[in-house]
Formats: structure tokens, sequence, C-alpha cells
């Protein structure tokens, strides 16, 4: 199915939402073929206000389907099977909810365009209502106060008042999405669906037709050609003897052939030329002349009194004798650019100034390792700013990491050095292990770039793979990641297909998969900080 199609009858169907036409929104939902978790969760919220519970609970079972991280589908499956008496299930999906929020207090689904914040707490009290239909009201009153520790917009009235109906034996409403809080399209890509004419119509500014108000395009029209002149050539004949009356002007007998220069002014003389000479003649005198047809007036293929282009001769290769003497050229005097070789004999040089530059090469090398050799190597890191230091090319890496943490005033234990491979963007994290130390393995002639970023321990968390941001992102929600154009992120899990977990400068959030490139050649298993 195109998305173009996808996306048009996903707009209709939010439509039909908006004006509480539900039939509608199904309707139109059922010509989708290729159903997304968010139309299919839109499908479930018209059976929700229909009053038909199977045919919601069997498209929120579609729903979690397609993406197995939605916490709001199993909070709104959860009270759609404690309606339906499920009980056991409807736990289950609580469980899940609160364990997709990553134990974060809120998400904000206002990026995915749905107009909901989903709180623990409301996942807590959902609980708590499973608990009382159980008839464990001990454990229903354990949840509502660990519920009131919670962080989020409405809680205390809600938990208070659910605490009072508990102590009464009374049984807790479940909390659910409101009724027409349904995954919107982007308004971006709905407004490409409009057909819209770049071109758009010409409009008449000005025509030689009268009254013309452009009716399309047309053929074609007939252009009008001077008669004076013939087209294609600049060569005009002479009616009539004209004799000079200035010094500008030109004496020319009748028939002679001259070459239009210049055309005529608003005093009726065109400027020519005729026998070398540039002059002016009356434009009334001067007829077109067809060169072709003309005979007699070409003299060894130029115009008898045209002035042609001056006459030249293409150089001969230079004759060389049969036995050419050997040349031999030095560092003083270098050997010219162009040579010509003979079937006789060719030049032969000495190797005096390529052996000089042969040999430079090998100085330089030699200068670049200078610095290893010397047991020594200088170490750049950026933090903040950036700080540069000397140290022995054997120092190992707690040493390193002590240096580090002195020059930037930071403890050591939160200070993580990476390096970047040469021909990567990715910042990799700077392993210690190994023999020989650290430095020797990341030193390019002679110095060490690193750099330095403050992290707090992951603990036991696993790096996946690491990315790196193509655009900076700050995050509208306390559980996203922020990061700037650059950074490198270490990639802890997969929240769905158009999102991560991360962590970035020792921080742990979520944020958008296109906002960062995975290399191909970085591959990082089981990796501990």
């Amino acid at each position: 199915m195109l998305y173009t199609e996808l996306l048009r009858l996903w707009d209709e169907a939010v439509k039909a939402v908006d004006v509480k036409d539900w039939d509608r929104a199904l309707a139109t939902l059922e010509k989708i073929t290729e159903p997304n978790s968010w139309t299919l969760f839109i499908k479930a919220s018209a059976h929700l206000a229909l009053g038909q519970l199977d045919q919601a609970l069997q498209a929120l079972d579609q729903t979690i389907a397609k993406d197995e991280r939605l916490a709001v589908g199993f909070f709104q499956r959860a009270g759609v099977l404690m309606q339906i008496g499920r009980l056991e299930d409807a736990l289950s999906d609580c469980i899940w909810a609160q364990k997709c929020m990553r134990g974060n207090m809120i998400i904000d689904y206002k990026q995915l365009r749905l107009r909901y914040k989903l709180y623990s707490w409301q996942v807590l009290y959902n609980a708590a209502a499973v608990y009382c239909r159980m008839g464990q009201w001990d454990q229903a009153r354990d949840i509502l106060l660990l519920a009131c520790q919670e962080k989020g917009g409405g809680r205390g009235v809600v938990v208070d008042l659910a605490l009072e109906s508990v102590s009464k034996g009374e049984f807790l409403t479940p909390l659910m999405v409101p009724e027409g809080e349904v995954f919107r399209p982007r308004k971006q890509d709905v407004e490409q669906l409009k057909q819209k004419d770049f071109l758009g119509k010409a409009k008449v500014i000005c025509s030689v037709i009268p009254n013309d108000d452009f009716g399309g395009f047309e053929p074609c029209r007939t252009q009008k050609t001077k008669v004076d002149r013939a087209p294609d050539t600049h060569y005009m004949r002479v009616r009539a003897p004209y004799m000079a009356r200035n010094s500008g002007q030109l004496t020319v007998p009748a028939g002679a052939m001259v070459s239009m220069f210049k055309q005529a002014g608003r005093d009726g003389m065109a400027t020519v030329i005729y026998d070398g000479q540039r002059g002016l003649l009356p434009m009334t005198l001067l007829e077109p002349a067809d060169v072709k047809m003309s005979k007699g007036k070409k003299e060894n293929g130029i115009l008898r009194g045209v002035t042609g282009s001056p006459g030249l001769k293409s150089p001969t290769r230079q004759q060389t004798s049969a036995a050419r003497p050997h040349v031999r050229f030095t560092t003083e005097a270098p050997p010219p650019a162009n040579t010509t070789s003979t079937s006789a004999g060719s030049p032969k040089y000495t190797a005096n100034a390529s052996t000089a530059n042969a040999s430079r090469p090998t100085d330089q090398r030699a200068g670049v390792a200078r610095g290893c050799e010397a047991g020594s190597v200088m170490v750049k890191v950026h933090y903040r700013y950036t700080v540069a230091m000397t140290l022995p090319l054997d120092t190992p890496y707690h040493e390193l990491q002590q240096r580090v943490a002195h020059k930037v005033g930071q403890p050591a234990t939160r200070l993580r050095l990476r390096h970047r491979c040469h021909g990567s963007k990715v910042l990799r994290l700077l392993n210690g292990d190994g023999e020989g130390g650290v430095l020797p393995r990341v030193a390019d002639a002679g110095k060490v770039t690193l750099w330095c970023q403050t992290e707090e321990p992951l603990g036991n968390r696993t790096i996946v793979y690491q990315m790196v941001a193509l655009y900076d992102y700050s995050g509208e929600g306390p559980e996203d990641l922020e990061f700037s154009e650059g950074d490198t992120i270490d990639v802890l899990g997969e929240v769905n297909e158009e999102w991560l977990e991360g962590h970035c400068a020792g921080s742990i959030g979520i944020f958008p998969t296109c906002f960062a490139y995975r290399e191909s050649d970085i591959l990082i298993e089981s990796t501990m900080l």
C-alpha cells in the first residue's frame, strides 16, 4: 500500500473521530490494507466509543503486536480487560505498562501526535482497581500508598478519593485514554497530499496582438523580417558611387563590396569597412549582397577590398640530427620542462636531483617517528577547553586518567576518555587493558588526540552499539536524552522502530532514531563501562 494512500485514509479517519462519527471512522480504517500501530489504536478507540469491547480488545491486541513497547497500548488494554472481567490478564498488562515506562514517571506522547500524558501513578491506580475486583483490598491499599509517592498532574485528589473508596469496600473505576484522543498524522505530510500547480498560468503583460488575453500556448507566429538586408550575411553592395564629405566618411565606387561593421544610427549613416579602412556610408546606398551568387568578387577566397585575417603559417617540427649529444643536468640547472624524443637517440639525465628528492620521504618519516623514538608523546585532550601535555609512551591508563583529571579539575572516577579511529567519526571508549600501555596503540605521528567527558558509571548496563548524532536534539520531556551534533551516543536498547534508549554525557534517556546514524564498521558486543 502506498504511503500517500495510507496517509489520506488516516487523515479522513481522524477527521471522523473529531466529529464523533465512529461508524465512518471504522469504515475508513477498514480500507487500509497495511495498518500500523497508530491506526489500529484509532480503531480500538472507535469500538470503545460504540461500546464494542470485544472488537476493541482485538484491535488493541493487533496494536501491541505491531509495537511491543507501546506503554499506552498496554494501559488501554488493561482497562478493557477489567471491563470484560479478565482480571489476571488486566493485572499482567499493568505490569507490562509499568515495565515499558522504563522507570520514568511520565511519558508525553506529544511527539507522536497523541495529546495524552501517561503517568506512572495512573498505571498503579489501575493495578489497585484490579486488586479491588479480586477482593484483595489490602494489596489494593498498598498499591495506592505507593502511588502517593509518585509525581504527576491530578494525582493527589484522585488517589485520596481512591483510598477512601477502598476503605469503604467500593470498586475503583479504571482510568483510560479519554475518548477522541488518538494518534494523528503529521500535519506537514497531510499538506503535501494536496496537488499544487507550481508552474501556474501565464499572464500577458505586453503583446503585439490587440486585446490578447492568451488562451494557451500557440504555434510559433510568423516573424517580420527586414527586406532591406539579407539574413546571415554582413556583406553589402554599394548601389551608386559616393564621395566622402568629411573625414569620417569613405569614398566608394558603385558596385563595391563592403563589410558591415555597425548598423545605421539615427542619422542614417552605417559604419562599414572597405579596402582596409573603416568609415561611414549612407544606409540608403547599401543593399544586401549574396556572397555565394556573386561572380568575380573573390580573390583567393577573400572578397575584393575587404581585409582578411593575417596569414599564418603553422610551425614545422624541428629537425634533429642523427647523433644527438647526451645532456647532463645537475641540481643547479634543472632539466627543461618539455623534451622531444627521436628514434635516433634520447637525452639522458643524471640521478642527482631525483636522488635528493627520493631521500626526502625517508627524512620526513624519520622526523615523524622521532617523537616516539624519544620515548614521549604529545597528548591533546578536548574537554570544555583543550589541554595539552607531554607524557611517556609507557604511561599506564590509570596514570593517564589521573593526569587528565588534575588538568581539568574533575575526579578521575567520573572521567571517560575516548579516541577516534582513523576514518571514523565515532568516539570509541579508550580501553586501558593490554600490554605495552595505551598510548602506543592510539598514537599517530608522535601525537595523541583524546576527548574527555564527565559521566556517571552505567553499572551493569550493556552498550549494544554506538551512534553519531546528526543534529542537535533538545528533549521535551524528562525521559528524553539531550545531545549535540557530532556527539557519540551509547545505545542501550531499542524502544521501537523509531526510538532508541541511549547514554550520552552521563545521562540516559530515549531519542529518535533519525537524529543519529550508525557506522557499519563499529560493532561493540558486551562492552561495559
